[in-house]
């Protein structure tokens, strides 16, 4: 693995990174209040004499959408939504689709989806695929995040398998976790996911997003999924397009590091 030479080049890395964070409150108890400060202080989070921010999006459940667009107008930073049985995925599907379609209409740039873990191992891979693909097809000309929550997959196979599904199915992104589990991302699932990102390029020409999620909290984390994603795949592949972190606890912490 590559590490930094010096102090300089693990700042501009994290600088970077900044720009790709999906700035995130996912909670039961967020309110109208919440958003709006979450919302209004991600715009402030901005330094352009140094080159720093903004976000890349704000996340946030699908009720809170359309107040998040009326906020964010005009900013550059886009608007995602976790949508189709966030966080469980335990809904039948038309439920789900009909989630996605509400966050759509509420005018959401990115969705956040979650697969059916229970009918990857159970091996129904077909299930897997379709319920991705029907959300794709109910999402296109938007940017389809797909989530394979990789604490609960087991084993390093299933992680990849899981990866091929959502990729062959249309994501735009492959995205480690909910955050809402004990074990969330971890850099082992990331090398498997990123990996399997590389080999499906290599065999069609497409790049697919990664997207790191759940317990990141620390900018010494935030380097770790850089570093793999410049060894496995290429520097030139960290920008905001294809890459991004999410956090919550993180974005103060990673911007206040960066401007002290």
């Amino acid at each position: 693995m590559s590490t930094f030479v010096s102090d300089t080049e693990a700042y501009d890395a994290l600088r970077q990174v900044f720009g790709c964070i999906d700035n995130t409150t996912l909670e039961g108890c967020d309110t109208r209040q919440r958003i709006e400060d979450l919302c209004r202080h991600s715009m402030e989070l901005c330094d352009k004499t140094r080159g720093i921010g903004p976000v890349a999006a704000v996340c946030v459940y699908p009720v809170f959408v359309r107040q998040a667009c009326r906020c964010l107008e005009g900013s550059g930073i886009k608007v995602a939504s976790v949508a189709g049985a966030f966080p469980a995925g335990q809904s039948p599907l038309p439920l789900k689709v009909e989630e996605v379609k509400y966050a759509l209409d509420e005018g959401a740039d990115e969705i956040d989806m979650v697969i059916s873990r229970g009918a990857l191992l159970e091996g129904d891979f077909g299930r897997v695929s379709d319920e991705v693909a029907a959300i794709r097809e109910v999402s296109l000309g938007r940017t389809l995040k797909v989530i394979l929550e990789t604490g609960e997959l087991q084993t390093a196979n299933n992680i990849e398998k899981a990866s091929e599904l959502a990729i062959g199915a249309g994501a735009d992104f492959i995205k480690t976790s909910t955050g809402k589990i004990a074990v969330s991302a971890t850099p082992e699932s990331a090398e498997v996911m990123l990996k399997t990102i590389k080999k499906h390029f290599n065999k069609t020409g497409r790049w697919v997003g990664f997207k790191a999620a759940g317990g990141i909290s620390t900018p010494e984390e935030v380097l770790k999924y850089y570093r793999l994603a410049e060894q496995i795949i290429g520097k030139e592949y960290i920008n905001k397009q294809l890459f991004r972190i999410g956090a919550s606890r993180l974005t103060n912490r990673l911007f206040a590091f960066l401007t002290q």
